[in-house]
This record gives C-alpha cells, structure tokens and sequence, in this order.
C-alpha cells in the first residue's frame, strides 16, 4: 500500500466531511463508497466532473496538501 494511501485511510473518519466540500459534485453517498480508499475516490472524482485520469489526480493532490 502506498504512503498516500495509508494517509487517506488513517485520517478518513476526520476529513471525509471536507472530502464533501471540497468536491461538491459527490454525495455523501459517494464520498462514503469510496471507504477512505484513494483510488475508489480518484475514479469518482474522474467520473462525477468528467476530467481525465490525470487531471482528476490533480485534484486529489490538492485536495491531499490541505486537509492530508
């Protein structure tokens, strides 16, 4: 497991609320689907705003620096 991975896991309970705000496209429902897992919550964010692999991980990174 990656580091990223271990950091999205362990500090789930804590910033799955900001997960919320900070991709406003998701639900509550989505964002508790992905279970804290980074990768589940890279292909919803992929999905729900319609942007590239790449570009999604852009957010994610974003979204890693201020609440991770």
């Amino acid at each position: 497991m990656a580091e990223s991975d271990d950091k999205w896991e362990g500090r789930w309970e804590r910033v799955k609320g900001k997960a919320r705000e900070h991709f406003g496209r998701l639900t509550d429902d989505e964002v508790e689907e992905t279970k804290g897992k980074r990768q589940n919550m890279l292909g919803k964010v992929q999905e729900k705003y319609g942007e590239s692999k790449e570009k999604a991980e852009e957010m994610l990174k974003e979204f890693e620096r201020k609440y991770l």
